[in-house]
């Protein structure tokens, strides 16, 4: 791949990951990536276990990244599989605006469907509200089974909110739902995994066929079988089956920075006039490294 692409990877859970990822994103590069909140494998159990979660993802997190060079950004919500526990789910959402005005909270999310139970229906609509209330961009989630009636009836709930299209990325798109979702105005997201959802050669036929508006490439790695350099290998992968350097641009960089930059908080110029390296800092007491000689960068000037 051409060292000059610059990459954002806008879904990808890197609270699951080590820094050697980040290290490998940065020289894969990988400038800016987006954190949505997510279920962590086992259930929490309470509120504060939630609380400290969304403080990494606006707090440690960023600190992480910008220790290899990356930007971070994330997305804070009520995931689809934790809104069943309902006593929980109404304390979360009482947090939930505490944190919607951080500075790299680009949008609510990801919120949406799991089994479609009526209980993340009801938590659904009351953070697609939240998102009107703060004006803020929306990432859904939609579901892994019955994936077609669940991406339609996501967009539906959206319009009968009143929510525009435009405002919404849909995340986890496959061949079956793309047409359905661009069609209503929608950004299409995918998550490319090694074996599951989307593959990396699914892709570039995607893009072939759809052409490179309105559609994202993510990866969505995290605490599974996953890969967080899956944007990079897409992107490579585009330009040797033929796509137009612009269209891998687009679906790679561009739409992801157009859509999410809506947030203003999300900035180009975040990345191409970056703070240098120096990774003697600290954090909490706590530094990324383990032994290593520090990486220290003079003033970037560009």
């Amino acid at each position: 791949m051409d060292d000059t692409l610059m990459i954002i990877d806008p879904h990808v859970h890197m609270t699951s990951r080590t820094t050697d990822d980040y290290e490998a994103m940065a020289a894969a590069g990988v400038v800016a990536l987006i954190e949505p909140s997510f279920w962590l494998g086992q259930p929490r159990t309470q509120v504060g276990s939630f609380q400290d979660y969304f403080s990494s993802l606006v707090g440690w997190e960023p600190f992480r990244a910008s220790q290899f060079g990356i930007k971070h950004y994330c997305t804070i919500g009520l995931n689809s599989k934790e809104a069943n526990n309902v006593p929980l789910a109404e304390e979360v959402m009482e947090l939930l605006p505490l944190y919607l005005h951080k500075e790299n909270v680009v949008a609510i999310g990801e919120i949406g469907y799991d089994d479609q139970t009526e209980a993340e229906d009801r938590f659904f609509r009351e953070q697609l509200e939240l998102a009107k209330a703060f004006n803020m961009m929306v990432q859904v989630h939609t579901p892994h089974r019955d994936k077609k009636a669940g991406t339609i009836k996501s967009m539906e709930v959206c319009l009968e909110h009143g929510i525009d299209p435009g405002m919404v990325v849909i995340d986890h798109n496959n061949e079956e739902t793309v047409k359905d979702v661009l069609d209503r105005g929608f950004t299409a997201a995918f998550t490319i995994y090694p074996k599951t959802k989307m593959g990396n050669q699914r892709m570039v036929e995607v893009v072939k066929k759809f052409g490179s508006d309105n559609i994202i490439v993510d990866s969505s790695a995290d605490w599974g079988v996953s890969d967080p350099l899956a944007v990079p290998k897409t992107a490579n992968l585009m330009l040797q089956n033929g796509i137009a350097r612009e269209d891998v641009v687009k679906t790679c960089y561009q739409n992801a920075l157009d859509f999410f930059g809506r947030s203003g908080k999300m900035k180009e110029e975040h990345w191409l006039n970056p703070e240098a390296i120096d990774q003697r800092k600290l954090f909490n007491d706590n530094s990324v490294l383990r032994g290593q000689e520090p990486k220290v960068e003079d003033n970037k000037i560009v």
